[in-house]
């Protein structure tokens, strides 16, 4: 007879199974603490990132240099202002289930540097709301330029999209002999 076996008696494993069980509901919370975070909430700090980077450079940029274009045959800097605005009210009016309006709404309506930068700080709220949604809610399905995703890849793209026309920006800004926010020296280090 093995040591374990002597200790398990009829009398000693009820009381073992409820020390197994309070063991296991006990450590329950430390092995939360140490869960990875989950995705979505990985995917609104990569947004929030790019949306700052995108937002500081459209306060930075003078407002006479907002016509500015590297070529004729691309958007200028305000008109890439305007689009990011009014694709991010698109995406996260699909994330929401609001009726998304026209990609195209603000560039199309905001021309100002006034107004564009406004209208960047409402679309960064009202995205806000997309990327705190519970992740349940994320798996429901929205057209997505006509095929059936889930409300959380609606927001990836936002994101994706949002980091492509920021390194536009970039471009824009070093042409205009400006440092671009990503690549200024962080305060502390």
């Amino acid at each position: 007879m093995t040591r374990l076996s002597r200790m398990l008696t009829p009398t000693t494993t009820p009381m073992l199974k409820r020390s197994l069980a309070l063991l296991v509901v006990l450590a329950s919370p430390l092995a939360a603490q140490n869960a990875a975070p989950a995705p979505m909430s990985d995917a609104q700090m990569l947004w929030e990132g790019v949306a700052s980077y995108v937002l500081q450079s459209a306060m930075d940029m003078p407002a006479d240099k907002y016509g500015f274009k590297p070529t004729p045959s691309v958007r200028s800097f305000g008109e890439i202002i305007g689009h990011v605005a009014g694709s991010q009210n698109m995406f996260c009016a699909m994330a929401l289930g609001d009726k998304a309006p026209a990609e195209d709404a603000v560039e199309k309506a905001a021309t100002t540097k006034e107004a564009l930068v406004a209208a960047l700080k409402a679309s960064n709220d009202y995205c806000r709301k997309a990327y705190t949604l519970p992740a349940a809610s994320l798996a429901g399905m929205v057209d997505v330029f006509g095929a059936q995703r889930s409300k959380g890849y609606a927001l990836l793209m936002n994101a994706t999209h949002d980091n492509e026309h920021y390194g536009n920006l970039v471009t824009y800004l070093r042409m205009n002999g400006m440092v671009p926010p990503s690549s200024r020296p962080r305060a502390g280090g």
